[in-house]
């Protein structure tokens, strides 16, 4: 009689969990495919690691297994699949944690794994069963409320007690990962300079809305609710994540700026300047992360001849939206998401807009890329299938970026046939339609470049109808009233907008620590040798993200809400485990300044 998938996966994970206790790594390996891939979230690795075929695991057990002492491998639910393709769900334990694991078995052997620790033994968050009481029900002279210890701590920090950590940046990176922490009991103070949590929404163009839909884009702990729309105003999220920092009770200084920060080698903690309400104050937090958005400073290119334009010129992230441009001429330079959008904007209050596209652009309808990419993972179907939101994650995280793009394919592919369509017509109109180097389409290039592509949710057909208009080429120089191409087109312009881009995260590290730090830590984003005009050693995972960077103590967090949701986990366990002064041996950083 054939095995059953739990029959097999179950003894597979006993013989792993013998060879990982006995420290026999040669066994270990024996259970591992030719072509296999073990990504390890913190459990392993106290870092984001991903170990690609059997030489380079070896490597990895050899170095870590005294300190990990992983065990008590089990089934997490019943196994899916048949004997040549098995999937699984697992749980296991290490010497400090407890984790979760998705398994994938090919006839029997590990193709993928992916190991995550979910909590630290001893550390854990008090919730369900061993959450706080609350209130001592006694009565008592001078017993204080709950609003009064609250304040009397809130005042407290940051002056009379120091944060353990202090977050730059309190937009949705920022206010999810200190939700993570105060779960933790880690001291944190997150620091915004907008007057208001969410105004990092609020302050960007009045048209726009999430182009990613509402399963993908929950908050840790506390979901959107179930009437929610799909797609989000601005405003609205901003007003969510206000009220989030209040119900999590975060330390939140607004209106608060960052002006310096230097690692005191004497004391062994960060010294950073701020400016709260107008005066100045001085943090000494041990760990400092820089959660600044996906992105560094916008990106303006210098064109000869933009000092004597006579209009108006900014970079998108300063386009307010809205107001009468009736009879106004708009230049877009630029093809992406913003770019997109704010050509809509402009169009739709009256100004004549063309867009420049200077390079190849991926486009996907958002009602094709919500059931082909995303439906299995985030939305009412899968939630149906019990997917929820955390196994959606882990699911999403469970195939290394080696191997993503073959998975991601077959998905475009489908799309293509299915707009076919749309695709032509835009290139009709003369659009520069591209799926990505190798087909592999909108994550892929989200994950190597963080741009060139844009979520359909209604410009591309402006573009097609010539509402719109479409040019393509290099921006040769502007004069006073026209941006001129190398082809000699002259687009007269009374606004010229800039959707160019941001540089790169570590660029905010140059100013606001110092240029050395930023060389040290290196360039944020992307993975390594597979990103096109981008060489370097191939890391398996997004460079410096999440994970513990070439300076210690030093963090940078970050990523669409999606990404801060899952991977604020991983950064607030590795920030807790510091704290509380548990051994974090950081697995193969090079090249590295680690002390730890």
């Amino acid at each position: 009689m054939p095995e059953t998938p739990n029959g097999i996966v179950a003894g597979w994970l006993e013989q792993f969990d013998e060879a990982l206790r006995t420290k026999d790594t040669d066994a270990a390996l024996e259970l591992f495919d030719e072509e296999s891939y073990w990504r390890d979230f913190v459990s392993f690795t106290w870092n984001l690691k991903t170990m690609e075929g059997k030489d380079s695991i070896r490597r990895m057990l050899d170095a870590t297994l005294d300190d990990v002492g992983p065990h008590n491998w089990a089934l997490a639910e019943d196994a899916t699949g048949d004997a040549a393709s098995t999937e699984a769900w697992v749980t296991f334990e290490t010497a400090q944690a407890r984790g979760c694991a998705h398994l994938r078995l090919r006839n029997g052997k590990c193709w993928t794994l992916l190991t995550t620790m979910q909590e630290l033994k001893g550390f854990e968050e008090k919730k369900g069963p061993n959450r706080e009481q609350g209130v001592a029900h006694r009565i008592e002279k001078g017993r204080r409320s709950w609003l009064e210890l609250k304040e009397e701590q809130a005042a407290k920090l940051g002056h009379e007690e120091q944060p353990y950590t202090v977050i730059i940046g309190g937009g949705q990176g920022g206010i999810g990962l200190g939700a993570r922490l105060r779960r933790l009991g880690v001291p944190t103070i997150i620091i915004e300079k907008n007057a208001r949590p969410g105004d990092s929404w609020r302050n960007r163009y009045k048209s726009l809305h999430l182009h990613d839909p509402v399963w993908y884009d929950h908050l840790p702990y506390l979901k959107f609710p179930d009437d929610w729309p799909v797609f989000a105003a601005k405003d609205k999220i901003g007003d969510w994540l206000e009220y989030y920092t209040r119900i999590m009770e975060l330390n939140y200084w607004s209106s608060t700026e960052c002006t310096n920060a230097r690692w005191n080698e004497d004391r062994s903690e960060w010294e950073v300047s701020v400016i709260r309400d107008g005066e100045p104050v001085t943090l000494r937090p041990k760990q400092l992360v820089f959660a600044l958005g996906v992105s560094g400073y916008p990106n303006v290119p210098k064109f000869d001849g933009a000092e004597t334009f006579l209009g108006e010129q900014y970079h998108s992230s300063k386009h307010p939206g809205g107001g009468d441009w009736t009879g106004k001429k708009a230049v877009v330079i630029g093809s992406n998401n913003s770019a997109h959008d704010i050509c809509a904007d402009l169009w739709e209050h009256g100004a004549d807009v063309t867009m420049v596209q200077r390079s190849s652009t991926h486009i996907a309808r958002s009602e094709s890329l919500m059931d082909l990419a995303l439906g299995d993972l985030y939305s009412e179907k899968a939630l149906a299938n019990g997917v929820t939101t955390e196994k959606a994650d882990l699911l999403f995280a469970s195939l290394p970026y080696r191997i993503l793009p073959e998975a991601q394919i077959p998905v475009y592919e489908e799309m293509a046939r299915r707009d076919a369509d749309f695709y032509s017509q835009l290139e009709a109109a003369g659009f520069d339609l591209d799926f990505g180097v190798d087909g592999s389409g909108l994550f892929l290039k989200y994950l190597r470049r963080g741009s060139g592509y844009y979520i359909d949710v209604g410009a591309s057909q402006l573009i097609i109808d010539g509402r719109v208009k479409l040019a393509n080429g290099q921006v040769g120089k502007i004069t006073g009233n026209a941006v001129v191409l190398d082809d000699g087109t002259e687009l007269e312009a009374d606004a010229i907008i800039y959707a160019t881009g941001y540089g790169s995260m570590n660029g905010w590290l140059a100013d606001l620590v110092s240029p050395e730090v930023a060389d040290t830590v290196g360039k944020c984003w992307g993975f390594g040798s597979d990103t096109p005009k981008d060489p370097g050693p191939w890391e398996g995972e997004l460079r410096n993200m999440w994970k513990p960077t070439n300076v210690d103590n030093l963090w940078i967090h970050g990523g669409n809400l999606h990404q801060s949701r899952h991977y604020s986990s991983y950064l607030a366990l590795q920030l807790k485990a510091r704290m509380e002064g548990l051994p974090t041996p950081v697995y193969e950083l090079q090249p590295s300044h680690h002390t730890r």
